[in-house]
């Protein structure tokens, strides 16, 4: 945050307190936030709230100046008597700091707050000294005790006679009593008392705009349209997986330049039934590039036209969508293409990842192997491009959207910020002149449509991961498209208003769309005029070549690796994720129960000297992660992010989650790595029993010969059956693996950076009940490396994407349980009566809750479950058995032992509830499950006989090539696992032939 400059400098002036200081205005001993209005730079003020404040902070507040920092340590709301969310009791607030000398006249300690509820009486004391109470005034923000929004704030300022102070250490306590909290602007302690804030005046600054004071701006340029309900910030291109016919895109399209002076609107393209958008002004002023989908056409592509509107041409063409472009250095241009074919992960929209082209359009290639969405490159001053990337590898699909950067030959990857701390969606980053921060929009949570947040800048000089460089400037998440004229003065759009913004959030509407642009938003503002451009840095890639290299100085150096003695890690295993062709849904299912989105591709392993070094050749243009293993070939430490090499790139790391901002390791004396002195390693596929995994052919062969004699629906060892049988969504075996904590896999947790062995192989139990110590079961070497490789590959149930949206009873489509739903089968209804009757009365909504239908989520979240929430025993996946029905759990449990039931569940009179399986309680029951057996048969599951994969799969894949145009949906033979190999090897770069479709 910005204040935290004042934080260190305090301590330094503190350090040098004389006589002679105090004659004029000093810097202070201390700040604590900055007075300017708002509360957003303190703990709990983004997103957490006073609602969070017990949890966080159950102790009294310690803050240590110079360690201690505002956005962690110090609540923005300081909860008092009255409040009975905090426990109504008083709240000490205590300010350790220290000074070299004592001061020689008295400090002025001055309190500025946001807002005081109930007159609030402050209780204040410097080393057991105590002052002279105050009631604390209100300032102008509202009594919500919200941290959002700006108010002109109030101020108490105290006298701290001088002999308070001493030499050292020194301890200030803050307390409140008699009424409810106060909100804080900032806390400082200082020699003179500093000016009270001033709002700024916005109004002269945009005087000087438009007479020219910040540069030869006559134009702003940006453009317009509308666009469809969809909440996500990237569902703005193409069709949805239904088809063509449903579209994201709106229309309403126009490129507009706005003047300055005199408030004339000049419209360089008009479309309204076409759409426009991301317009870039080329560094010379006197062209743009932009993404335009002329009316009754289906695709954005890029075009270029003058800036006075006349030239307008087609620069690229084709079945995809090409947006967000921006002009390079060399000359050729960046942007986001769904040329990379393939979909979101989590949603039914196409995925657009970053790709460039020469000035004609001509020599497309891809520069991200992505396989979820890249947004809004644009060059840094310094070469470098700054883009967003989201991904998620064995971790949460929702919180991990962050600012990355690449050279312009999409050589050097790396994180620029964020990637490691979960929230927020950072996009539209531009750099800031004058400056190395860069502004951007902070989307809350997981972003919102068309970009829609806060506009936000962040310094990377800490690194990536300090979080306390990032500070919100406007406080509501209702802007977009920022762009920073000066250091302290930006543009940014708000839904149909052009806005003018300073460094401290205050704001001015510049224009407003007319009336003749009804349901249109304003989007992406930018001046109509030239800037520097970027130096041209060196291209390092080599495109006659295949592959890349990967150097790894030490593996051991890095986070979480306290405990890993060196020659521990024998190899690192290479791990592809790979793309999908198509989806159907916002959860991870059918592929997993609340863990992976994707499957991974095993492409094998490279050895790690005993120094750990790795020096390895890896396929390029390939999205790629690793796992650290040891001797005996179990994970010690996991990569849950991708990295890539571009052809004959050379790539290096540190060390394994190494501090971004850290040095490199030491050398020895020979001043290299022990890998670096020979060549470098090939990857070894080695004898693996699979490269892709797949439960049901290679997980569950091993526990039918090891583990169904005892887990299985009839013995129930431990309350788990693994065998093999089909539950509406999954395997009884899988379900019961991921459900009984016996899969370490990541979940979809917002957690990184796991300790060693935590994960995988490494940290799963189920690996603890193969080492022969288990009830006697000895699985063959075979089969412990097939279980070993199924756990570091994360632990999917099916190995094919065609698995996705079918073969379910009560599977989600759009996150709505629509595909297969049971509830209103007639064998479904007519259970119903028998349920209440003859389960309900024990099994309630509250207590051993069950589900009612094969489609009953009976409470749980499809996508987020709680693990240990104890529904998960007795969820749908664990009770139907779709099968052999007879033997469910449903079924069993309440079925008298004589009758070939488990006997299980009594009635209040303490007599087994079915006595035989003629009831017709039983009857009906058994009937509801053997309906989703028989609906099941029809349907089909990828790995029963006859599977077909849907339809919109199969187009996909003729869409891509990857089948023959003439294909028959419907008719064909379509083996999935084949097809879907077809299409993961089609991004096998290869130099003989274009690397882009």
């Amino acid at each position: 945050m910005a204040h935290t400059a004042s934080i260190l400098h305090g301590v330094s002036a503190a350090l040098l307190l004389t006589a002679g200081v105090f004659a004029a205005p000093s810097a202070p001993v201390f700040n604590i936030g900055r007075e300017d209005g708002r509360a957003d730079e303190f703990a709990l003020a983004k997103g957490l709230g006073w609602q969070r404040y017990m949890a966080a902070f159950p102790q009294p507040i310690a803050y240590t100046v110079g360690v201690s920092r505002a956005e962690t340590g110090w609540p923005y709301i300081h909860p008092n008597t009255a409040d009975r969310w905090a426990g109504s009791r008083t709240h000490p607030f205590i300010i350790h700091f220290t000074l070299t000398a004592a001061p020689p006249r008295p400090l002025f300690l001055i309190i500025a707050q946001i807002n005081a509820l109930q007159d609030p009486t402050l209780h204040l004391a410097v080393n057991g000294h105590a002052l002279e109470p105050q009631r604390v005034p209100p300032g102008s923000g509202d009594a919500s005790g919200s941290a959002a929004g700006r108010a002109k704030p109030a101020r108490t300022v105290v006298t701290v006679p001088a002999h308070f102070f001493r030499a050292g250490a020194n301890e200030l306590t803050l307390t409140l009593d008699a009424g409810s909290w106060i909100i804080y602007d900032a806390v400082t302690l200082a020699a003179d008392i500093p000016p009270a804030y001033t709002p700024p005046d916005l109004a002269s600054r945009t005087r000087a705009l438009r007479d020219g004071m910040y540069g030869a701006v006559r134009e702003i340029l940006f453009a317009t349209r509308n666009h469809v309900n969809d909440g996500h910030w990237y569902a703005n291109f193409g069709y949805y997986c239904d088809g063509p016919a449903r579209t994201t895109y709106g229309g309403q399209g126009r490129l507009c330049a706005w003047d300055l002076r005199t408030g004339a609107l000049r419209l360089l393209v008009d479309d309204p039934a076409g759409a426009v958008r991301d317009p870039c002004v080329h560094e010379d002023g006197t062209k743009i590039v932009f993404a335009y989908r002329p009316g009754g056409t289906p695709h954005y592509h890029l075009y270029e036209i003058h800036a006075d509107g006349s030239g307008l041409r087609q620069l690229t063409d084709g079945g995809y969508d090409d947006i967000e472009p921006c002009y390079l250095p060399d000359g050729g241009i960046v942007f986001v293409s769904s040329r990379a074919r393939r979909w979101v992960n989590c949603w039914l929209t196409q995925v657009a990842t970053v790709h460039r082209c020469e000035a004609d359009g001509s020599r497309i290639r891809m520069l991200s192997a992505n396989i979820e969405h890249d947004n809004t490159p644009w060059p840094l001053p310094d070469g470098r491009l700054i883009y967003t990337r989201w991904e998620y590898i064995d971790r949460s699909q929702v919180n991990y959207h962050h600012l990355w950067t690449m050279n312009p030959d999409g050589t050097q990857h790396s994180v620029f910020f964020g990637n490691l701390h979960p929230g927020g969606l950072f996009i539209d980053a531009k750099p800031i002149p004058g400056s190395t921060d860069v502004l951007f929009i902070d989307s809350p949570g997981h972003g919102s449509v068309e970009h829609r947040g806060f506009v936000a800048r962040v310094s990377a000089k800490h690194g990536p991961d300090a979080a306390h460089n990032l500070q919100r400037i406007s406080t509501q998440p209702s802007f977009r498209d920022p762009w920073a004229l000066t250091p302290d003065l930006y543009l940014a759009a708000r839904d149909r208003e052009l806005v003018l913004m300073d460094d401290r959030g205050t704001e001015s509407v510049l224009f407003t769309l007319p009336a003749a642009f009804a349901d249109c938003w304003l989007h992406e503002p930018r001046p109509l005029a030239g800037r520097a451009r970027a130096p041209l840095l060196a291209d390092k890639t080599d495109w006659s070549q295949p592959d890349g290299i990967f150097i790894l100085e030490n593996v051991y150096q890095g986070r979480q690796m306290a405990g890993v003695e060196k020659g521990t890690v024998a190899k690192l295993m290479i791990l592809e994720t790979l793309p999908k062709p198509i989806n159907f849904t916002g959860g991870m299912d059918p592929l997993s129960y609340v863990g992976t989105f994707t499957l991974p591709r095993v492409l094998g392993t490279v050895p790690v000297e005993p120094d750990g070094s790795a020096y390895f050749t890896a396929p390029a243009l390939r999205p790629l992660f690793f796992i650290a293993l040891d001797g005996s070939g179990r994970a010690v430490k996991r990569m849950q992010s991708f990295t890539q090499v571009m052809p004959g790139e050379r790539l290096g790391c540190t060390g394994c989650h190494e501090p971004r901002a850290s040095a490199p390791y030491p050398y020895d004396a020979a001043g290299a790595v022990s890998a670096s002195r020979r060549a470098p390693s090939r990857i070894d596929a080695g004898d693996r029993a699979f490269d892709v995994p797949d439960f049901p052919r290679h997980v569950q062969p091993v526990l039918d010969r090891h583990c169904v004699r005892c887990h299985n629906p009839d013995k129930r060892a431990g309350g788990i059956d693994l065998c093999g049988d089909h539950g509406p969504m999954f395997s009884m075996g899988y379900y019961s693996l991921v459900t009984h904590g016996l899969v370490a896999d990541g979940r979809n947790y917002a957690k990184s950076n796991y300790a060693p062995y935590a994960l995988g192989s490494g940290g799963s139990r189920l690996m603890t009940k193969l080492k022969g110590t288990h009830h006697d079961v000895r699985p063959s070497p075979q089969d412990i490396a097939a279980i070993a490789l199924w756990l570091d590959a994360s632990a999917p149930y099916p190995g094919t994407y065609a698995a996705l949206g079918c073969g379910m009873i009560g599977g989600y489509a759009q996150n709505e349980q629509t595909l297969e739903n049971d509830a209103a089968w007639p064998t479904t209804r007519a259970a119903q009566p028998f349920f209440e009757q003859q389960c309900a009365t024990c099994h309630t909504q509250t207590f051993k809750p069950l589900p009612r239908t094969l489609s009953d989520e009976n409470g749980l979240s499809f996508w987020m479950p709680k693990m240990d929430d104890p529904r998960l025993r007795h969820s749908r996946h664990a009770l139907f058995n779709l099968t052999r029905p007879d033997r469910s759990l449903y079924l069993r449990a309440p079925l008298a032992v004589s009758a070939g039931g488990l006997g299980l569940c009594t009635n209040t009179a303490g007599q087994v509830v079915f006595a035989s399986a003629d009831q017709p309680g039983y009857r009906a029951l058994y009937a509801m499950i053997d309906a989703g057996r028989t609906r099941l048969a029809a349907i089909k599951r990828f790995d029963m006989p006859g599977f077909r994969p849907r339809p919109e799969y199969l187009r996909e894949m003729k869409r891509y090539g990857i089948l023959p145009a003439a294909f028959d949906e419907v008719n064909e033979e379509a083996d999935p696992y084949a097809i879907d190999r077809r299409y993961w090897d089609s991004f096998i770069y290869c130099p003989t032939k274009p690397s882009v479709r």
